[in-house]
């Protein structure tokens, strides 16, 4: 899907519907249902390199397991994510090449045993090691054999493999819907040998080794799948976080409205110096499309870094209509791990931070800003909003899907084509207002006199159309100024 900028000095080649949005500067465009987050992971469990949907706590567990142990992140991120309300989360495990399945081999009852079936874990990952089977009479049908599945002690799951002959046995294994956990493969033919406790191992979760280069390839993947906000791991690492800057500033301008979330680490969240530290994080990012959280929190008695607390943050962005803020927005957190001043709670938005405080009631949002620091030309401070990026970047893309299913390359770059495009944005506008997304009065849609009518300076080509858009995007209210006369 070609998009993005452009620029009358480098004009792409490629078709589609390319928009600047510069400060004040028959078929109706719908507006899309906006609100996915990606999140990579690492994890003892689950899918490598997919994105797998995540709805709830149980199904964190079931696809991602809640152990941490050994550096997973999953089921904090994930969880933390889930809370703030997203309409789809999406998580991405990351791994290393060390990542591999725990397996076990059983043997037949020849006269010279054999490995005949080899069981092998779902996925790559330590939580397999913990897997053992049993292989015993059936005591509810004579004459027959089933398979146990145990983590651990827990009895995950009771298979019936017929008389025990392998390629059988093995089928039935992979044929049970249920069996969300290992994978049967014959070695050799037979009937399978009677087992106790037959343990699974060599599984490797391979997170030790993942390295920036790891969340670099997955980003690379992210580009090819529709999502609008994305979080990190808890990741403080610099050098990552540059990369993950220098990324989002690229995508978005080739026409992917997506919005990051960053943080710091709990050390930094503490310190003396933490005011500092966090505005001086937003200065490195200086960039709309980039919030930087610079709140520790806790939780349950949990302690969370601001780098884990954005992908609450991520949640929240994603989980509310393009009408909402986050300025003010409630938090789940009992408490806050440092609790700013006024005056450093000032010095962090003047900064580009973006800050949960305790009002001495409840942990809430300070302000709904981004860390665009220094405005680019072109922009005002607006740009400086995260509900005003969310606006620009959802127009951005329900025009350019709009544009490329109904007009490029099917309705004729004739007066009445460009009437009728005019028209679908003229409409799709007018849902924006009566959504409260912008202003109901002065919105307009026309063809840009620079390169139309009777003297224009630039004369399109034969297949360009140039719009010229106004619209003013709606805020909430969040200072409020009264004189009190006493008498």
């Amino acid at each position: 899907m070609a998009g993005g900028n452009w620029s009358p000095n480098d004009m792409p080649v490629l078709p589609g519907l390319y928009m600047n949005f510069v400060a004040a500067a028959g078929n109706a465009i719908e507006p899309g249902a906006r609100g996915i987050v990606v999140a990579p992971v690492k994890a003892h469990w689950g899918p490598v390199g997919e994105f797998v949907e995540v709805s709830d706590e149980a199904a964190i567990k079931e696809l991602y397991s809640e152990d941490e142990t050994g550096g997973a992140t999953a089921f904090t991120t994930l969880y933390l994510t889930l809370l703030g309300g997203p309409r789809t989360l999406l998580a991405y495990r990351i791994a290393s090449d060390a990542a591999s399945p725990a397996t076990a081999s059983i043997s037949n009852t020849n006269t010279t045993p054999e490995a005949a079936l080899r069981l092998t874990a779902k996925y790559p990952g330590d939580r397999g090691n913990g897997f053992n089977v049993t292989i015993t009479d059936s005591l509810a049908v004579p004459g027959t054999k089933e398979l146990k599945l145990y983590e651990g002690t827990k009895l995950l799951r009771t298979i019936s493999i017929g008389t025990g002959d392998v390629e059988a046995a093995g089928q039935a294994i992979n044929d049970d819907e249920g069996n969300k956990w290992i994978v049967a493969s014959k070695l050799a033919d037979g009937v399978l040998a009677d087992v106790s406790g037959l343990a699974l191992s060599g599984g490797d979760s391979g997170i030790s080794g993942i390295s920036n280069a790891d969340y670099v390839a997955a980003l690379a993947a992210f580009e090819g799948q529709e999502f609008h906000v994305l979080t990190l791991d808890g990741v403080t690492d610099a050098a990552l976080q540059s990369s993950v800057v220098a990324w989002t500033k690229r995508v978005r301008s080739e026409g992917k409205g997506i919005i990051v979330i960053l943080g710091g680490s709990a050390t930094d969240d503490k310190a003396a110096d933490a005011v500092s530290k966090a505005v001086a994080r937003s200065a490195g990012f200086n960039y709309e499309g980039i919030v930087n959280v610079g709140s520790g929190a806790t939780l349950a008695d949990k302690k969370y870094s601001s780098a884990q607390v954005a992908a609450w943050v991520a949640g929240l962005i994603a989980g509310q209509s393009l009408s909402q803020s986050t300025t003010y927005a409630e938090s789940p957190f009992d408490d806050v791990t440092r609790r700013w001043t006024r005056s450093e709670q000032e010095q962090a938005i003047r900064g580009g931070v973006f800050l949960l405080i305790h009002d001495g009631r409840k942990v809430k949002a300070l302000r709904g800003v981004n860390s665009l620091v220094t405005l680019q030309l072109g922009q005002n401070k607006s740009w400086k909003k995260i509900r005003a990026i969310r606006v620009m970047d959802a127009i951005n893309s329900d025009l350019q899907r709009t544009a490329e299913d109904v007009y490029i390359g099917k309705v004729n770059n004739t007066t009445e084509g460009r009437l009728a495009l005019i028209g679908a944005c003229k409409e799709y506008l007018r849902t924006l207002a009566q959504s409260n997304v912008i202003e109901g009065v002065g919105y307009d849609v026309i063809l840009d006199p620079t390169y139309y009518g009777s003297a224009p300076a630039i004369t399109p080509e034969s297949d360009q159309v140039f719009l010229r858009w106004n619209a003013r995007i709606t805020d909430v209210m969040e200072q409020i100024f009264g004189t009190f006369f006493v008498q």
